[in-house]
């Protein structure tokens, strides 16, 4: 019975003593809400409005033709570099090239005809202003009568009749040549003798609508040939962002096909508004650097539209609100404390602090929305 009294004793002390041991080895839970701070800094921040646009051609030539006619060679294709005055094509243009060359002789034969008849009459009227005149002389010295002025008057002033009459139905002939001229002109416009269709400018041909065998209609373009220069980009704004943007004024440029994101500035403002939309075109510069850009892409266009320097900034995500308050965490010791402000602009995912906030301070940016003010908090690493 003793022995039986002791081994349940010892059992009993070795489960005590177990019990002490795993109560003195639990782990104890820190103290405080997690959170993560960091030093609230001055700076400069700006405003921003990001609007999409295009990149373009700093410039860009349409070449039309303005009959239809076949397309009987062509000797370039889409990509090619081409210099003014080079063959794009060649046209069956035979009897509208006869109608120009025709037209051209016709208005050259009536400008002639009025530039040598007018000389003929002025001539002529010249004679007749002088006999007047030397008889009106005789006539002060008694030498001629009332009656031989009045004659050479009357002579003098049915040639000049005669002679803007005969000048009239001549510029009327010529004027009617040189319209019909000038209709073919701008039909056989970038178009040579021999109906080949040249290239006016140096650039790249940015695309070719014609091929062998097909027709070429005034309704598009043969070709487009973008310059050499330095493309740019065109955006489109509303009235009310306009006025806030100038000349050399800084933004920022994105253009996700070609992988480029670059700062450029404003090289122009459309002061009248497109009477289809109603929004205002600015013109983007893209500095020389920038390459890999092409005609058509689209781009995104950051504006800069107001600046506050050396500003109280934090980031926006931040910040709390609350029945329209706006409010944020800092920690002071292991204690956070709610700080209720106010904001100015916004851009780039951080916020301007007008009022409630100090450079400096260790501002919560994750674990905020736990807080309350006065916790007890404890900082770790992100």
């Amino acid at each position: 019975m003793k022995k039986k009294t002791l081994c349940l004793a010892l059992a009993l002390a070795l489960s005590l003593s177990l019990a002490g041991c795993k109560k003195e080895d639990a782990p104890t839970a820190p103290a405080g809400v997690a959170v993560q701070v960091q030093t609230v800094e001055a700076q400069d921040i700006a405003s921003e409005s990001t609007v999409s646009g295009q990149v373009v051609a700093g410039s860009e030539t349409s070449v039309y033709v303005t009959s239809t006619a076949k397309c009987t060679a062509v000797y370039v294709q889409a990509g090619d570099a081409v210099t003014a005055g080079e063959k794009i094509c060649t046209l069956d243009m035979g009897s509208s090239l006869a109608q120009y060359r025709a037209a051209e002789i016709g208005y050259t034969s009536a400008a002639s005809s009025y530039s040598s008849q007018k000389g003929v009459l002025d001539r002529q009227l010249a004679l007749y202003e002088k006999t007047w005149n030397d008889t009106k002389a005789l006539l002060a010295i008694g030498a001629a009568s009332q009656l031989e002025v009045d004659q050479a008057e009357l002579q003098y002033l049915s040639a000049k009749a005669q002679r803007d009459s005969t000048l009239a139905q001549l510029e009327a002939a010529m004027q009617n040549a040189k319209s019909g001229y000038e209709q073919l002109a701008l039909a056989m416009e970038n178009i040579d003798s021999s109906g080949n269709v040249i290239a006016p400018a140096d650039g790249v041909l940015a695309s070719l609508n014609v091929s062998e065998g097909s027709l070429v209609t005034p309704d598009y373009a043969v070709a487009v040939i973008t310059g050499a220069e330095q493309m740019k980009v065109t955006v489109m704004v509303s009235e009310a962002l306009v006025p806030k943007l100038s000349i050399g004024e800084a933004v920022s440029v994105r253009v996700s096909a070609a992988n480029a994101a670059f700062e450029s500035v404003i090289r122009s403002v459309d002061k009248t508004a497109n009477q289809m939309t109603k929004l205002y075109t600015v013109t983007v510069a893209v500095p020389a650097e920038v390459g890999g850009l092409l005609s058509g892409m689209f781009a995104e266009v950051t504006f800069h539209t107001a600046v506050s320097a050396g500003a109280v900034v934090v980031p926006s995500e931040a910040i709390l609100t609350s029945n329209d308050k706006q409010y944020v965490y800092i920690v002071d010791g292991d204690t956070a404390k709610r700080a209720d402000i106010t904001t100015g602009l916004t851009g780039s995912g951080m916020t301007e602090i007008t009022s409630g906030l100090t450079a400096g301070a260790q501002l919560v940016t994750v674990g905020q929305q736990y807080l309350s003010d006065g916790e007890a908090v404890r900082i770790v690493e992100g």
